[in-house]
């Protein structure tokens, strides 16, 4: 159904750009467009709404839906230049103020987290009771993990092009520790690591835990990771690691293909540099076919993959697992030393979540949820910022990366905005450098309310504030 009121929305937009339908007209009813298409009713509304998100239609109460004005095409941002100095990684204090603020309901638009409408909280709650009586079962270490967990994850990876056992997993308290302990498994403190620009602030605080240096590869905001670049940090640097995002990157929102996929991970084991890739996104895409992870094209074992449910059934849970290959033995070792285990309860309710065949459900409805918020998002943000602004076009997740014209300051908006309670995410939080000062990450994981339009329009109106008095 996803698929077809998405080519129903599709139609009709094209009809709208060719002139068929014009700005401020009505569209012909939906008992009319059912025929028409020949689909349901429900199609028609479905469609209604997503081209109400796309800015293409508005609907009028009691009079139907009428053409709008789409909001004006903007460019995406502009790649960062490469900078060929390892530089150790600092954590910034205003990362843990996010979070907090966070709490303090303000209109959250800074941390990348789903709301609770886009989760599947009674599914979830269903087999966290039916876990929870589970017995002696639920009490011990589970150390590597659960084995219906882990059997559950074997299964979908196969469905990945991923074939692996139960016992190639090791459960992680979210996909933030999986990291850390791939890059403990490959690493000394103050060795260098390549990873994405601009890159998720997670990633930079794994890697400061660790005490390494990192040196930042320009990335695409459609094609991700630069591999060229990348080519010429393994020339010139003696690389331990690279760590990437290759679907949906945070915060660009990019989606490597197959191909530069398969390029990366051929150079980087030509280079014996294992890849540490964070799919966390991955099942979040927003068209077509769920896209493969790199791992699916190692054939060296030089990937170790890392993943969570965080942004799809629950952040709380804390709830991740990573496919080691062969520094298995290095991770489980640095996972018990650390913690012992993940929490036995979180385990067996996500496996028994999998097992009823909710979790694919759940997805295709989150999947068009995302889309369609990002998008308003978007659209709003066209509309609402200063001439110049350059927004991304993510294929999956929820974030945008906003760039502002040169010489408006997104700290300064951020500021602006945090005391006038709208949380945002300044550019400065996802480099070792300054190079992003430009720039804000939006969350699109929101419902889209009239509080959450007004306080895009306000932060593009802080924005050209910001563009007035610093010109």
């Amino acid at each position: 159904m996803g698929v077809l009121y998405n080519q129903v929305a599709d139609q009709l937009q094209g009809l709208i750009r060719d002139g068929v339908y014009r700005e401020g007209e009505r569209l012909p009813g939906v008992r009319v467009l059912s025929r028409q298409f020949g689909v349901s009713i429900s199609t028609v509304l479905q469609a209604h709404q997503t081209l109400e998100a796309r800015g293409y239609l508005q609907a009028r109460e009691r009079s139907g839906y009428f053409v709008g004005m789409p909001a004006k095409d903007v460019p995406e941002p502009r790649m960062s230049e490469q900078r060929s100095q390892p530089l150790p990684v600092s954590a910034r204090e205003m990362t843990l103020d996010l979070c907090a603020d966070e709490q303090k309901r303000m209109v959250p638009l800074a941390t990348a987290i789903p709301h609770p409408d886009y989760l599947p909280l009674r599914q979830i709650q269903q087999s966290t009771l039916w876990a929870a009586r589970r017995g002696l079962e639920t009490l011990d270490y589970a150390f590597p993990g659960k084995e219906s967990f882990r059997r559950q994850i074997a299964q979908r990876m196969a469905s990945l092009g991923v074939p692996i056992s139960p016992d190639d997993v090791l459960a992680t308290n979210g996909a933030q520790e999986a990291i850390i302990l791939a890059l403990r498994a490959v690493t000394q403190p103050g060795d260098i690591v390549a990873v994405e620009s601009p890159s998720f602030p997670g990633i930079l605080q794994a890697l400061e835990v660790v005490g390494l240096r990192v040196i930042e590869i320009p990335t695409h905001p459609s094609d991700g990771i630069s591999l060229e670049g990348l080519q010429l940090a393994l020339e010139q640097w003696p690389l331990k690691a690279c760590v990437v995002v290759p679907n949906h990157s945070n915060p660009m929102g990019a989606r490597m293909t197959d191909e530069r996929k398969q390029q990366l991970v051929a150079m980087l084991a030509a280079a014996n540099v294992p890849l540490i890739e964070d799919d966390i996104y991955g099942d979040l895409y927003h068209t077509g076919e769920r896209p493969r992870p790199a791992k699916a094209f190692d054939r060296a074992d030089n990937v170790i993959y890392c993943s969570s449910f965080s942004k799809t059934i629950s952040p709380g849970l804390r709830l991740g697992w990573m496919i080691p290959g062969r520094h298995m033995a290095s991770a489980r070792q640095h996972k018990y030393f650390v913690n012992l285990a993940t929490s036995s309860i979180p385990q067996l309710a996500v496996a028994h979540f999998l097992e009823q065949g909710g979790y694919d459900r759940y997805l295709r409805g989150a999947r068009q949820h995302f889309r369609e918020a990002t998008e308003r998002l978007r659209s709003s943000v066209a509309r609402s910022f200063p001439e110049g602004t350059a927004v991304s076009r993510p294929q999956g997740g929820f974030v945008l990366w906003v760039q502002l014209p040169d010489g408006v300051s997104g700290t300064e908006v951020y500021r602006r905005a945090r005391a006038e309670n709208i949380n945002v995410a300044p550019g400065l939080m996802f480099s070792t450098t300054n190079k992003f000062e430009n720039c804000l990450r939006l969350n699109g994981g929101n419902p889209w309310t009239d509080r959450l339009e007004t306080a895009v329009i306000r932060l593009g109106s802080l924005a050209h504030e910001v563009q007035r008095q610093s010109g």
